[in-house]
This record gives C-alpha cells, structure tokens and sequence, in this order.
C-alpha cells in the first residue's frame, strides 16, 4: 500500500469515528460519514482530482466544526497541510448563522486551491442530497435559499476546476425541480 493510500484510509478512518453516531437530516437519517465519502468520491472519480491533501481534507472537512476534533489534533494525526485545509472550510460555531454564511460568501476568493475544491465538492454533494432527499423540516423557500447561497459561495472558488463547476451549474440550475 503506497503513502497517499494509508493516510487516506486513516482519515476515512477517523471521520467516521469522529462522525460515528451522526446523522444527517434527511428523511432516511442517513449516517454522517456519507457525506465526507461522497466528497471524495466526487473529488476523485468525477474530478479526476488525486491529491491526497485534497481527498484528505475532504474526508476530514466537518470533524472540526462539527465535532470535538481540534486543528491541532488534526495536524498531529495528518500534518499541518491537511490540518490547514480544513481549517479554511470550517465555520466558526461561535458566531450565529447568518455570520458563518455571510464569512462564507466573503472568504470563498481568499481559499487556497485545496480547500477551493473542497468547498466546491460540498456544495455538490449538499444539492445532489437535497434534490434527492432534502432535510425533513426544510421547507421549499428553505431549500431554494440554500441553492442561492451556494451559488454565492462557489461563484468565489469559479477558475479551480471547470468540470467541477460544470456539474455544479447543472445541480444549480435544478433550483426549479424542487418541491
């Protein structure tokens, strides 16, 4: 087994230890760990992208802001480079709802390339799975929102990753299917 494949197999391995017990919000409760995965695999198999930094950080994304995982642990576990990365896609959970997606909007330009494809690959995944099964409690002006903030976020990454972007557009301009 080379490297990059050992250390992806332990962030895997971490995320869905980290994630273990979480679900998401559709109406299935799918376990969390799904998604991390489906980043990857969008990153990897419909990108083409195989930078184990990359794969890495996407796995690892929400550990962060969505569980007790610190930077520094992430660091110690998987060096300072992925640490970083997911860093830069963490929100702040200190600051209220509204904040997090405004900084979101407004640092999208400022990301570096990885966590550029990173963040694109969650706003993939995020509108795949709210076409296909939406949040339970997400009325449809919610999921409309979402798509619209999304759009907002990804038009600050635009130039990383044309294909990507691409089927990003194509999820995008889905908006109308929902409900």
């Amino acid at each position: 087994m080379d490297g990059a494949t050992g250390i992806l197999l332990r962030a895997l391995a971490f995320a869905a230890e980290r994630h273990s017990g979480q679900r998401r919000k559709d109406a299935a409760a799918s376990p969390y760990i799904n998604h991390p995965i489906a980043l990857a695999d969008v990153l990897a198999n419909e990108g083409r992208v195989l930078d184990v930094v990359v794969l890495s950080a996407a796995m690892l994304h929400d550990t962060i802001e969505d569980t007790a995982t610190t930077a520094d642990e992430l660091a110690m576990h998987f060096g300072p480079r992925i640490a970083a990365v997911v860093v830069e896609v963490s929100d702040d959970r200190s600051l209220d709802k509204a904040t997090r997606k405004l900084r979101q909007i407004e640092h999208a330009p400022h990301l570096s390339p990885e966590a550029k494809l990173v963040k694109l690959a969650d706003k993939i995944c995020n509108l795949r799975d709210i076409l296909a099964s939406p949040p339970v409690h997400w009325p449809l002006q919610r999921q409309q929102a979402y798509f619209d903030w999304s759009a907002q976020v990804i038009a600050g990454v635009r130039g990383i990753h044309p294909q990507l972007e691409a089927l990003f557009d194509t999820l995008y301009a889905r908006r109308p299917d929902l409900g």
